[in-house]
């Protein structure tokens, strides 16, 4: 995700990092050549071949295309926003969980609960690694019991496993006399809410929107913007290039917008900080062990990861 301070009225006519522009360059520059390549013709060969259709129906049709373009961004807005607050959730689950974990567990149990602490770190980065398409055994192995690890390429679910195990060691204490089963329930209700976190973002990432909104925009602002230099010829003349570009600017701008935001656990440059944001569980884990909390991540070159 990009954060940087606001630059002043000039920079920002010229920043790029952060810009969607290096991304759609090609098409920006394709359809400006197309837009001299019609003027020129218009201009040097207008009465044998005319090329001028009028503006007035790339009006209406760039009305109905910038409409169609705000509501895709809307709805990829809206899994984005869906999806950090899913990450906010998680990050208040496990500050909930590490404070019950250290109240109700009695002192002398003090390995139990760091076993339990580390699983949720085992959850936490077995979630991450699963939005971020790494191996999430891998990722969550490294906090979990030597004689589970070898189980987990085979779990379906590597974090749920992560869960599973934290509730069993709970249950254990249940059985032993160390925890009561009011203080199991408050417990359960944490370890709940952490399921519910994960199901959510297997929901966002596992349900695109529809293939036929990405299809049909694309389709249509292509043939707009690649029309559109016979309906402003005419009138703008050497003008049209200029105003062809910064109209494919806005619309292809706006499309590859929405698709960075449509997948909101990747890694491009506008999608959700996962890194930054299972640092911060690992500190809540890490203070909870009374082991140093690692520093948050600071953005580089106004990229926070």
């Amino acid at each position: 995700m990009i954060v940087r301070p606001r630059p002043g009225a000039l920079a920002i006519l010229f920043a790029l990092r952060g810009s969607i522009l290096p991304q759609i360059a090609p098409q920006v520059i394709g359809i400006t050549a197309v837009a001299c390549l019609v003027v020129a013709t218009e201009q040097g060969w207008g009465r044998t071949l005319p090329l001028h259709a009028g503006i007035g129906p790339f009006t209406l049709i760039g009305l109905a295309l910038s409409i169609f373009l705000s509501f895709r961004n809307n709805a990829c807005y809206d899994r984005w926003w869906e999806a950090r607050k899913v990450w906010g959730a998680l990050i208040v689950e496990a500050r909930g969980l590490a404070r019950l974990l250290a109240a109700l567990l009695p002192e002398e149990d003090e390995t139990r609960r760091k076993r339990c602490l580390n699983r949720l770190a085992g959850f936490t980065h077995a979630l991450h690694a699963r939005l971020r398409g790494t191996d999430a055994a891998v990722a969550a192995a490294a906090f979990l019991p030597e004689a589970e690890r070898g189980r987990l390429p085979a779990c379906a679910s590597p974090a749920d496993a992560a869960l599973t195990g934290l509730a069993v060691d709970l249950g254990g204490a249940v059985r032993e006399g160390r925890l009561s089963d009011v203080s199991f329930g408050l417990i359960e209700q944490k370890l709940a809410g952490l399921s519910g976190v994960q199901a959510a973002c297997e929901r966002i990432q596992g349900t695109p929107l529809p293939f036929a909104y990405t299809l049909l925009l694309y389709r249509t602002t292509w043939l707009y913007c690649l029309l559109l230099p016979f309906g402003l010829s005419e009138s703008l003349g050497w003008g049209t290039p200029v105003a062809t570009a910064l109209v494919a600017y806005t619309f292809f701008g706006l499309d590859a917008l929405g698709d960075e935001l449509e997948e909101p656990f990747g890694s491009a440059a506008n999608d959700l900080p996962l890194d930054a944001l299972l640092r911060v569980v690992d500190g809540v884990v890490q203070d909870a062990l009374g082991e140093p909390v690692p520093p948050p991540l600071d953005p580089e070159r106004y990229w926070l990861r």
